[in-house]
């Protein structure tokens, strides 16, 4: 596994979890590592296990020195669309830090605008710890959202995909239309909502 790199400083990583799903909220998270406590394992969330990736959101949340969650609803997703809905939701996120950092590295080719520099790192979250960080927060927070969804919405298999665009989850629209959580403003969507 590489080594990761830690941004010298108050320098936040930001990622966000949910921008392809059909459903459900987009997460963001921003992280300022501590270099004196140093955690093991960070990656990009995509590449570690579940397990794995509960594992070390706790131990982002117990050595970083500021971290924040937060999102955008399903309705601004809509109204704003979800690039718009991204960044807002990592604005939140930046927002929400309890130490005020000096500049952010955001994982992608876009930076939200920022009161503080920022920079843009494309594939960051397996390159800069903080933006891993940052990727495991918004993952697992958006993940236990879903799980809380399929709860309320067991007919979608949010439990397996995530609102992701799979063909078990095609099938669930098909059968039984948009839920309150589907995102109207994507093509899936709006295209069942068009044939109901």
């Amino acid at each position: 596994m590489p080594e990761l790199i830690v941004p010298e400083g108050l320098v936040c990583g930001i990622d966000e979890a949910g921008r392809g799903p059909l459903a459900g909220t987009v997460v963001a998270a921003a992280v300022i590592l501590d270099p004196l406590r140093p955690i093991p394992g960070l990656n990009d969330s995509k590449k570690l296990s579940e397990k794995k990736r509960d594992a070390l959101a706790v131990l982002i949340r117990e050595r970083a020195v500021a971290w924040a969650v937060a999102s955008a609803s399903v309705e601004e997703i809509d109204r704003l669309n979800i690039l718009h809905a991204t960044m807002l939701a990592m604005q939140r996120a930046v927002a929400g830090l309890a130490v005020l950092p000096t500049g952010a590295m955001v994982d992608g080719n876009r930076c939200p605008e920022l009161n503080i520099p920022c920079e843009a790192v494309v594939k960051g979250d397996g390159k800069i710890a903080s933006i891993a960080a940052a990727s495991i927060l918004a993952k697992t927070v958006r993940d236990a959202e879903m799980l809380t969804l399929h709860a309320q919405y067991p007919m979608y298999g949010f439990d397996r995909h995530m609102g992701y665009p799979t063909a078990a989850h095609f099938q669930a629209l098909e059968e039984h239309g948009a839920s309150p959580v589907h995102r109207r403003s994507f093509g899936p969507v709006a295209k069942q909502l068009s044939l109901l």
